[in-house]
This record gives C-alpha cells, structure tokens and sequence, in this order.
C-alpha cells in the first residue's frame, strides 16, 4: 500500500526552493515549521472542543461518530480555516438531530466557522459515488470523537470505491482540474495569485494526494509534502497578516508578508512562492503523464513485471509515459545524452523522467564546447518540439540540468516581468516563446536560428541597461559555444538586438514616411533575416498575451514588413554548386569522408531525368540521416553530395543500392507522410534565378521527404538541374533549381503541373 511520508521523512528532504528564506528571517520571522506546528494545535483544541461537546450531548457513542474531513482531516487548520466535520450515524438513531444541535449551537455562537453535514455510511458513500469535491474531502476523514468503528467503516468503503471507480473517475477529476486551472490561471505566474485554485496551488496538491490513494500512478510523495506544506505556511502567513480568510496574495499585503515569513521583501517572497508553485505543477504534469499511460494501458494481474522499454535512441528508451535510460546507457562518456533524451521526451509528447533528469544532471553529461552539430540539432529539435518543450524544460530546471547546457539561464529564472501585459515571469514566457515561434518555421528559411533567438531574445533582462543590448553579446557567446559559425551567432545576435524594432517602428512611427522605412531596411538588410525577425516578432507577442497581438498591432506589423520587403533590393543570388570530383562516372560513383561528427556521401551517376529520385532511394534504404544535400549537373553527370548523421557509412553498400534502384530491382518502401503534422509549403521564387524556376519545399524533418519530392517531380517529367536540401532541426527546407529537359525555365503551365505534383505527394494524395 502506498503511503504518505512521515514528517521526519519531509523535515530529512531537501528544500524544493532555492529562495533561501531562513537566511533572511528577522525578529518577527516565524519558521514553516512553526506554522505547521501551529495548525496542529489548532486541529488538536477543535478536535478536544468537539469532543467534549460530543459526551455532553450523548455519553453513549455507540452508533455515532464526529469525523474530521478536508483540510481539518489533514490537521491543517489555518488560521481562517472553515471547521468541516461530519456527524456520522448509524441508520435509525432517533436523536441524531438533537445531538447535531448540541454539537453545531455552541460552535456557532463562540462564531466558529462550521462546514457541517449528517449523513449515515451508506449516505456519505452516495455523496462520494456523486461528487468528486465530496470525495476529495472524504478521502482525508480523521476520527475525532464517538464511535471509532464507525470511521474506520467509512475510511473503508470509501477507499474501497474510490480505487474500484478509479479508471472511471479519475478522469474526470483530470477534466476539472484542467477547467479550475483554465479559470484560476497559474499560480507560478499571475499577477495576483490564489494560493488554493490556481494551477499548482494547494488544491492540485489535494487532487495528488487523491491519485495516491487511487493506487493507479505513484507520485513523488516527499516532494508533494513539502511543496503542499511550505504553500500552507504562504496562506497562514496571509491570514495572520490580513486577520481574514481567503487565497488571494494581493501585491499590497507582500511586504508585510515577507517580513513576517522572514522572506526579506516582497520579491524574494514573490520568487519563493514562484519556485513552490512550479514544483507543484511539474509533479502535477508528471503524474497526470503517468494517468494517462495507465489509463490508456490494459488492466494488468498483480505480479511483479520488468518494465518494457521501448529503444528511441542511443542509451535512451521509452517506459510508459516516460523516457528513462536504458541498460547499455553511459552519462560519463556519452556527452550528448541528457540533449538525446530531452528531445527524444519532447518531439513524443513524453515526460523526462525525474530519476533520469537526476542522473543526468549528476554527471553533468553536456556537449564539449563549441558544440559539434549533433548536439546543435539536438537542442534545436527541443526547443522546435511544440507545447511539450514546457514540461521537459521545467523538467531539466528542476533538477539543476541547465547549467551545463545554458549557465546564463539562472540570470532570469523566476524573474517577474516588469510589465503587466506579460502573463509569465522571464524564463517561462522564454520557453513559450520557442513554442509559438515552432509553429512559424515554415515561414522562415533557418528555423534553427528562429527558435535559438527566441529562447535568448530576453536573456538580457537579468543585466543591468537596455536588455536588447545586453543580451545581443550575450546571445552571441552561447550561439558561438553551441557550434554556430561566426555568421550565423551574428545573426541569432542581431535577432535578440532588434527584436522589438518591427512592433517599437509600427506603433509608434509613420509607415508613410521614407526614412521609417529605410531605417528598418538599413537594419534588415536582407529579405532573410526580415523573415527571421517577423517571426521572431510574432512569438515573442504570442507569448506575452492577447494585448500584445491585437488585431491592430498584427495589422502594422505585417504591413511594416511588407512595405520593407519591397524597399529591399539585395535579392540572394542562385547558390553556387562547389567542384565536383574529377572521377570517371559508368553506372554509378560513390565516396565517403567523415565530417562534423557524420560523413560527407559524393554519389555520381549520368544525368537523366529522375537521377536524384534513384540517389535519395538509395541513401534512404542505407538507412543514412540526412541533414544536408547538394545537387548539380557537370558534363554529363548527375552529381550529388550528402551529409549524413553516421561516422560509419560504407560507398560500396551504398552503391549496391543505388544499382539496385536503377536496375529496378531493388524492393518498394514504403515512404508515406507521417500524419498529423503541419501542411507542407510548395512555392516558387520567381524572383531568385533566370535561368531556372526555384522550387521552395517546407515541411517537418521526416524520412523519405526528400525521395518523394524527388519521385514527384521525377514523374512530372522536370528536370532538377540543382537541389540545396537543409534540415534544420525539426524541419527541412529543400530548395531545386528545376527546368525543361534540356530547356531553360519551366513554363507557367509546367510550373503549376510540378507545383501541384509535389503538394499532392508531400499530402499523402499521390
């Protein structure tokens, strides 16, 4: 049976807050600990008073009980706190009303706040089979006077129809939670926080306690504890310095609460209280994760059973709901383990699990700096990963991961921010800025550099002076150290120095006038980086809140961006192909060079229509990663070159294959579109070459994508003259440079043909 820890198991347990209040405590301090102390004898004088009320009324207890339910059932009588007790009777007792005025009378006049109820066993198992917030309370009942076997009765059957209905009712309870938290917001980041209703406030502490009870999903019990109890010692505080019930931490009554908390003002306490509630809330996550995998699992017997674990990587597995280690796992040599298994639990809607964050962060298993690329891709496949990125971030926060992979990140974790618009402090609305800018890499050509700058683009806030400044030099350094080229850390630098420049210009300057525009343009500088900066722009307002993306500002800043993109003139010029191997090509030429952490495939066949539909078959079915691809016609030759994500890649095998899918003889793959990912994008740039029609595909990273594009063009009778083919993270951006056979440009008509034969095969249609 599961069990709630003892006090000594939570005095032994290490602070979940790293606010340090006790260093701060002044003279009129008071500890947690003599809070809780507190709020025990509070529970023990209620608990004396109704007993002797109880034996007045009726020296005879047989039959009839006094039971403690809710917070009075825990003891946790705050100083406001409502008396909630149940008169509990057996059925066909003739004075259960009398004895019920004798006990609530006198609590009410002494103007005890009483929450009250009658009811006999099969009633109070009625009220609990109906209402989840009745459960809830009941689940906790104490026996405070009467007949004891009355209680224990009650605990019984109650325990026992809570864990018979669990698959039922728990989720429900997970509906009314999500609701109450919709309603309530978060207690970690509102402006006027309600310690009781808000995600990670003291009732999601309630609802824990509940699924412990259930038996379905273990829950870090210690953890749980302290958070509920430091949260307790929070509203003792309130009510001690307000003199009247209620939740609310109002921005007025901090300081006086700091000081009575020993939390030396209202930041630090504002901070503490942050920290406590983020705790709560990830345990919350992490416990709902696991209800989900057990409810979506099939009733198991009640043997002992290995867990199954399901390989997603090097070292790295799938258990349930989470990712942990597996047996062959290495933290001490393997430096690109704790990135592996963060992104792996992100990009699959997966928890990290607790232990194995622990692990990781205790061997400090992070990249060498710089970073090679596997660990760059890595980092931007995390923070490309969606709303999942949020729980496996906060995972990693929690167990002091980042350090090592973003030491400037304690610069603003917990910081609030300084303007009312925001919803979240700092570092959270920094996280949720990579959430909503993953839903606009399509629009840009280097999402990798989008999603680095909207992790940092605040990072300055934590120093003194114009955060856009500061964190400029500062996001440049940790580009630099996580592998970026000297290029590309400018640019992410650039990004975080003007990123408020398209919302600051479109507000507050005239779009009409010349010089607003060729102010943004000099600092633009290039239709790229414009994209770049728009969409940084869009999620960093996303972020922030509705007021912060209006219709309105929306409507400027798109018209801003509009009006520079025509101002600008510098058109990229066509990529150039670099020199080709000088190699005698009959039926198929095949190379291999390590590079960066990978191999650098050269493939080399006689060019013909659908030559790099064969080549991509063939590194497909080597089963070869791909993270970049250059294509070009030399003298006759279809050449092609391949960065790939294996130090190990042997041409011959290579060439086998490639034979085989000229020969048409090797077997059909099954290559089909993953579902549920976002629509691809098929455009033309007209604007980019003479001499070709520019063929853009986005799309998320996934294999084949590159074949079928291929394939489809391939079937459309186009020619790819060159192909530039980049995975960026969690998405690829291919960009072909297609004609006629032997031709110039595609016409109109053959542009709309191969436009729609790549859209329909990316879609699955064909």
């Amino acid at each position: 049976m599961t069990r709630l820890p003892s006090e000594a198991a939570l005095e032994a347990a290490p602070s979940t807050s790293r606010v340090d209040t006790q260093r701060a405590r002044g003279p009129r301090a008071v500890t947690p600990r003599t809070l809780h102390d507190q709020r025990s004898r509070r529970s023990d004088d209620s608990d004396a008073s109704l007993r002797a009320l109880l034996e007045r009324a009726v020296p005879e207890h047989t039959g009839i009980a006094l039971v403690a339910v809710g917070g009075y059932g825990r003891r946790e009588m705050s100083p406001q706190s409502d008396l909630d007790v149940m008169l509990l009777h057996a059925p066909g007792r003739a004075d259960v009303a009398d004895v019920a005025e004798q006990v609530w009378y006198p609590l009410w006049d002494d103007g005890v706040r009483l929450d009250h109820s009658v009811r006999t066993l099969d009633q109070a198992e009625a009220a609990a089979g109906d209402d989840l917030r009745t459960v809830l309370g009941l689940l906790d009942s104490r026996h405070v006077a009467g007949d004891p076997t009355l209680t224990l009765q009650l605990r019984s059957r109650l325990l026992a129809q809570w864990r018979a209905e669990a698959r039922r009712r728990v989720p429900q309870l997970q509906r009314e939670s999500r609701d109450r938290a919709e309603r309530a917001g978060d207690l970690a980041y509102a402006a006027v926080p309600d310690l009781k209703e808000s995600r990670g406030g003291l009732r999601d502490g309630v609802v824990l306690r509940a699924l412990v009870a259930s038996w379905l999903v273990d829950v870090p019990h210690v953890e749980l504890e302290r958070c509920r109890r430091e949260l307790l010692a929070v509203r003792d505080g309130l009510h001690l310095v307000t003199g009247r019930p209620g939740d609310r931490l109002l921005p007025e009554v901090a300081p006086e609460l700091a000081e009575l908390l020993g939390a030396g003002d209202a930041v630090t306490l504002q901070r503490w209280v942050r920290a406590l509630a983020r705790r709560m809330t990830h345990l919350a996550t992490l416990t709902w994760h696991r209800v989900d995998a057990t409810l979506e699992s099939p009733r198991r017997g009640t043997g002992a059973r290995r867990p199954s674990l399901q390989p997603l990587g090097p070292g790295v597995a799938r258990s349930g709901a989470e990712v942990v280690l597996d047996g062959q796992a290495r933290p001490d040599r393997d430096p690109l383990l704790m990135l592996r298994a963060a992104a792996e639990a992100a990009e699959r809607r997966l928890m990290l699990a607790p232990s194995t964050a622990t692990r990781l962060a205790r061997h400090r298993t992070v990249p060498p700096s710089p970073w090679p690329r596997a660990a760059r891709d890595l980092m931007v496949r995390l923070l490309g990963s969606g709303p999942s990125l949020v729980p496996v971030w906060e995972t990693l926060e929690e167990v002091d991961a980042l350090g090592g992979l973003l030491l400037e990140w304690e610069r603003i974790r917990l910081l609030p921010s300084s303007a009312p618009v925001h919803r979240f402090t700092v570092d959270r609305h920094s996280v949720q800025t990579c959430v909503e800018a993953s839903t606009l890499m399509l629009r840009v050509g280097r999402p990798d550099l989008l999603l680095t700058a909207a992790l940092l683009h605040d990072i300055g806030k934590g120093d003194h002076g114009d955060h856009s400044v500061a964190g400029a030099d500062t996001a440049r350094d940790i580009a630099r150290r996580w592998g970026f080229s000297v290029t590309d850390a400018d640019t992410v630098a650039d990004l975080v120095r003007h990123h408020l420049l398209l919302p600051h210009t479109a507000t507050r300057r005239d779009l009409d006038d010349p010089a607003t525009l060729a102010l943004v343009a000099e600092r633009v500088r290039t239709p790229q980086f414009l994209d770049l900066l728009a969409a940084l722009t869009e999620a960093d307002a996303r972020a922030t809140g509705p007021a912060a993306w209006s219709a309105w500002r929306r409507g400027l800043v798109r018209e801003l961006v509009g009006r520079t993109r025509a101002a600008l003139v510098d058109a990229p010029a066509e990529v150039r192909v670099e020199p080709w191997p000088q190699a005698a090509v009959d039926r198929a030429w095949v190379g291999a060079a390590p590079f960066d952490g990978g191999s650098v495939l050269t493939v080399g066949v006689p060019d013909r229509v659908g030559v790099l539909a064969a080549v991509s078959a063939a590194v497909t079915a080597a089963g070869l990663p791909v993270r970049s691809a250059r294509a070009a016609v030399c003298d006759g030759v279809g050449w092609s070159r391949w960065e790939v994500a294996d130090e190990h890649v042997d041409p011959a095998r290579v060439r086998q294959r490639l034979l085989g899918v000229l020969d048409g003889t090797a077997p059909a793959r099954d290559l089909r579109p993953p579902q549920g990912r976002r629509p691809p994008r098929v455009e033309t740039r007209p604007e980019e070459s003479a001499r070709a029609t520019v063929l853009e595909v986005r799309d998320s990273d996934w294999r084949g994508l590159l074949h079928t594009v291929c394939s489809a063009l391939a079937g459309a009778g186009v020619e790819v003259r060159s192909a530039h083919v980049e995975t960026l993270g969690p998405q690829a951006v291919d960009v072909f440079y297609v004609c006629e056979p032997d031709s110039g440009p595609l016409s109109d008509t053959r542009t709309v043909v191969a436009v729609d034969a790549v859209r329909r095969a990316l879609e699955g249609g064909g």
